[in-house]
């Protein structure tokens, strides 16, 4: 009985120091958070160091300390889960993402956007996966077969969304910022569901009909998704217009907008969708119709509410990548070979430059088939600004390369091991040279001198960089100008993210002629569409959803002081 009573003690103890240790973990992760906000916020005048930025050096500051206090035992503070990552960090990201996106600009590049997220990400992981199968297997890294590869193509073809809008300015270049933000949204949901539809196939032995069932399986995940997305935010503004929680309390519909948003990603996660495609069109449908059903106080209130939850996800992420970097069981089985974890994660940057290049120029050029005005074309300088911000990687990919080469955070296989911190040096090295690329870009741009700690091959690299990158001040004008053709919508580079929400019904910012022949309606194919979705927007969706316009005059609602303005011209 003794023993018994002493066995059950002991274990009391050790749970009580295991729950002790995580909540020390918490308190110093938690810390660490608040300093890496402080300290952006201290060197936001100097352009220096973003908070991604800050987020990652502190991280590798954190884990080289943790790594000398254990004994080499351990960098973490916390032990990586894509549950937390994927259920809990990244669904406010992507879901701030769309509620925020000036949707006039967005959609008027819709095809662009969709071209090179959705085909161009095809393409970029097709070359990767390719150039990895041919040079890898001469290497001799270890066993990997078809499925590998093409999890490696989808892995490193997801670029950084959060990174990426670090390499523009959104009142300087305001075409680029909504073509760059845009194709980074829909290419992480395309390679989530590329990377999803190779789990769930046996390509070992592939086929005409496996190739058959993989494209249509990836298809139907994106149309799926898609649907989801707008059918929950649709049932959010519905329930929101019909009920109106605000005549008795702001409280409800802001919990219920910040509940839909969330459930609209859990049920696609249920159902085995994208829950980053449905989560996106879920906020851009929220903002267009459920954002104006609620009182006045709830839209400022959800609407920082949102964009706080996104930028501390944001930091969240930057700092456990950097401290994560420095885990010594990756890099325990890479030890006795650094050159080949050198040599692959050299050759990855290689093929995801490859990749970028032969899909961003072939596509712009297609793109600009369609285009009538020289301004709304994409240019050589801005193609290849699209290119290089698309090169950085990050969250999406640590996490799809933990899912597929590790189990539990770790793993025992050599091959594994080195595709794991390949990833890693792929991700810090693309993120901090690009992101140091812009501020330095930022300051000559300004007419800034630099006395700084820069190496000569950095320095060697950037400068002509920044000469092709930054268009000219003659550029930058022409490219904000209003369009001089009456038939073309107002502008084509209003900024893609504001401080006010802006409404489809704006789009073009005047009346669209209808297309009067076959010609117009090609030749215009963007015009058209807006043309029919204002007619239906305004005849059907908005009477019945709400939005802009159609919000019920009721008593304490957000129109009692400002009667609803017809919208129909």
């Amino acid at each position: 009985m003794e023993a018994y009573m002493s066995s059950i003690g002991s274990k009391l103890q050790m749970l009580y120091t295991s729950d002790h240790a995580s909540v020390v973990s918490m308190n110093l992760f938690v810390a660490l958070l608040c300093a890496c906000i402080v300290i952006g916020h201290l060197l936001e005048e100097t352009r220096w160091m973003n908070e991604s930025i800050t987020a990652l050096i502190i991280g590798v500051g954190t884990g080289i300390v943790i790594l000398l206090i254990s004994g080499g035992k351990s960098s973490r503070l916390l032990v990586f889960s894509e549950d937390l990552f994927f259920i809990y960090l990244l669904p406010p990201i992507i879901f701030n993402a769309g509620f925020q996106v000036k949707k006039k600009q967005f959609f008027r590049n819709f095809m662009t956007i969709m071209l090179f997220g959705a085909v161009g990400t095809l393409i970029c992981c097709a070359i990767i996966s390719i150039g990895a199968m041919q040079i890898f297997e001469k290497m001799d890294i270890g066993p990997l077969d078809i499925g590998d590869y093409l999890a490696i193509g989808a892995i490193f073809a997801a670029t950084d969304s959060v990174c990426t809008l670090q390499v523009l300015s959104q009142d300087d270049t305001p075409l680029l910022y909504s073509l760059v933000f845009g194709e980074g949204v829909v290419n992480d949901a395309t390679s989530v569901v590329l990377f999803n539809a190779i789990q769930s196939f046996d390509l070992t032995n592939i086929n005409a009909v496996i190739a058959w069932e993989f494209v249509r399986n990836f298809l139907y995940l994106f149309l799926t998704s898609t649907m989801l997305g707008v059918l929950t935010g649709l049932v959010s503004a519905y329930i929101i217009k019909k009920l109106y929680f605000g005549r008795h309390s702001t409280d409800r519909e802001v919990a219920l907008m910040i509940l839909m948003a969330y459930l609209s990603y859990m049920l696609a996660e249920l159902f085995y969708l994208s829950g980053i495609l449905t989560v996106f069109f879920c906020g851009i449908v929220m903002s267009h119709y459920t954002w104006h059903n609620v009182t006045e106080s709830s839209r400022v209130t959800t609407k920082h509410a949102f964009a706080t939850l996104s930028f501390v996800a944001e930091i969240f992420i930057f700092l456990y990548v950097g401290m994560d970097a420095l885990d010594i069981e990756k890099w325990r089985f890479v030890s006795d070979s650094p050159g080949t974890s050198v040599a692959v994660s050299s050759i990855l940057l290689c093929l995801v430059m490859v990749g970028r290049a032969a899909f961003v120029f072939p596509l712009s050029f297609v793109s600009n088939l369609s285009k009538k005005s020289p301004n709304e074309k994409i240019g050589f300088r801005q193609q290849f600004i699209i290119w290089w911000a698309g090169l950085m990687r990050g969250a999406v990919s640590m996490a799809l390369a933990y899912n597929k080469f590790t189990s539990a955070g770790h793993t025992n296989l050599r091959a594994n091991a080195i595709m794991i911190t390949s990833t890693i040096t792929v991700v810090l090295f693309s993120t901090v040279i690009a992101s140091f690329a812009n501020l330095i870009s930022h300051r000559i741009r300004i007419g800034t001198s630099y006395t700084g700690s820069l190496t000569t091959v950095f320095g060697l690299m950037t400068k002509p960089l920044i000469s092709i990158l930054l268009p000219h001040p003659k550029y930058q004008s022409r490219s904000l100008s209003f369009s001089s053709d009456p038939a073309t919508p107002k502008s084509v580079t209003v900024p893609l993210l504001g401080e006010g929400q802006d409404s489809l019904d704006d789009l073009g910012g005047r009346d669209i002629p209808r297309p009067s022949s076959l010609r117009a309606l090609l030749t215009t194919p963007t015009h058209t569409v807006h043309y029919y979705w204002r007619k239906f927007d305004n005849g059907f969706m908005r009477p019945m959803f709400g939005g802009r316009g159609f919000v019920p005059f009721v008593p304490g609602s957000p129109t009692e002081r400002n009667p609803p303005q017809n919208q129909w011209h």
